[in-house]
Formats: C-alpha cells, sequence, structure tokens
C-alpha cells in the first residue's frame, strides 16, 4: 500500500492556476509547478496523469470557482450585474489580472482539444447568464447580440490587463461600453 498523499487536489489546482496563468502552458515547467505547490513530480503524476491533465483540471477548477457565474445570477437581474461582470477582469483573481481561461485562449494550439471544449461550454454558460440580465433590462436590441459585444469586450479588456495600463483607463473603458450597450 502507498503512502497516504499530504496534499489535497483543490490546493494544489489553487497553487497551480497563477503559475499557468502568469506563464502559460507551454512555458511553465514541472518544476515551476513542484515549486509552486510543494508537491514533487511523482506526487503530482500520482495524481494527475500529466503536464496537460493538471492544467485542465486547473482550467476546471477555476473556471468553477470564478466569480463571473454569481455576479450574473443575482437575484436583482440588469445592467449592474453585467457592470460587475466586467469589472472582475480588473480586480483580479489569484492575484493575477484578467482571466485565466481569457489567457489560455491564446495558447489553443498547444492545449489539448479538451481544453477549447471547457473554455467554450463556460462561455456559452456565462452568455445565457448575461441574456437573462440584458433581457430583464428590456432592450430595443436582441439581447443575444448584445451578449455576444459583452463576451467580445470582456475578452479584449482581459487581454488588455496585460498591458501596462492604468485602472482608470480601463474603468473608463468599461463605464463607456457600458453606456454604448445601454442605448441599444
Amino acid at each position: 500500500m502507498g503512502r497516504p498523499k499530504k496534499f489535497s487536489r483543490d490546493g494544489v489546482l489553487e497553487k497551480t492556476i497563477p503559475v499557468f496563468w502568469e506563464h502559460g502552458f507551454a512555458d511553465t515547467s514541472l518544476q515551476d509547478l513542484e515549486l509552486a505547490t510543494g508537491v514533487n513530480k511523482s506526487g503530482l503524476y500520482a495524481e494527475f496523469a500529466s503536464k496537460e491533465d493538471l492544467f485542465l483540471a486547473s482550467l476546471r477548477h477555476y473556471l468553477e470557482h470564478r466569480e463571473g457565474g454569481e455576479l450574473l445570477s443575482a437575484t436583482t437581474l440588469g445592467w449592474h450585474n453585467v457592470e460587475a461582470f466586467l469589472r472582475l477582469c480588473m480586480s483580479g483573481s489569484h492575484g493575477r489580472k484578467g482571466c485565466f481561461a481569457v489567457n489560455s485562449i491564446r495558447e489553443f494550439a498547444v492545449l489539448p482539444a479538451e481544453a477549447q471544449v471547457i473554455v467554450s461550454e463556460s462561455r456559452a454558460k456565462i452568455r445565457r447568464f448575461l441574456i437573462r440580465n440584458i433581457e430583464a433590462e428590456k432592450p430595443a436590441t436582441d439581447a443575444g447580440a448584445i451578449a455576444d459585444l459583452v463576451t467580445v469586450f470582456f475578452t479584449g479588456i482581459c487581454t488588455e490587463q496585460n498591458l501596462k495600463g492604468s485602472k482608470e483607463s480601463f474603468s473608463r473603458k468599461v463605464d463607456n461600453f457600458m453606456l454604448a450597450i445601454q442605448a441599444l
């Protein structure tokens, strides 16, 4: 019988997300993951089949625990939830700005195909939440079309978080975007 593991799966995932977020999948080494988690290679491979498996588990864990779905499913639906969702990428998570899932999109070519499925399903779920919030405001324009604009803007503003810009600049962009979509 093997030795009992001295770490929790969720604990490892919480520690690997910032590493993958900062360096990306391709530039994250197993040594980086060992250092971040305090778990040696054999321990990581006992829990996760490969680096790819660990990345996918990290991505799933991030998407299951991020605040976006909670913000958009608040009891009172409306523009305020959409705005709070957009501002989420500015506040950061796991000590990082932007969105881990958005950052992972740029590496789809080197990631297992399952990563694209995970991100696509998450974005579809967020889109459904956005539509419900937008429909509550009874816009003149199709709620699905506005939700598509919101998701594209969210992806862009999250990507811009990697640039050295002022927080006020990002806040102003969200303010202007909210004014524009509320007029639709």
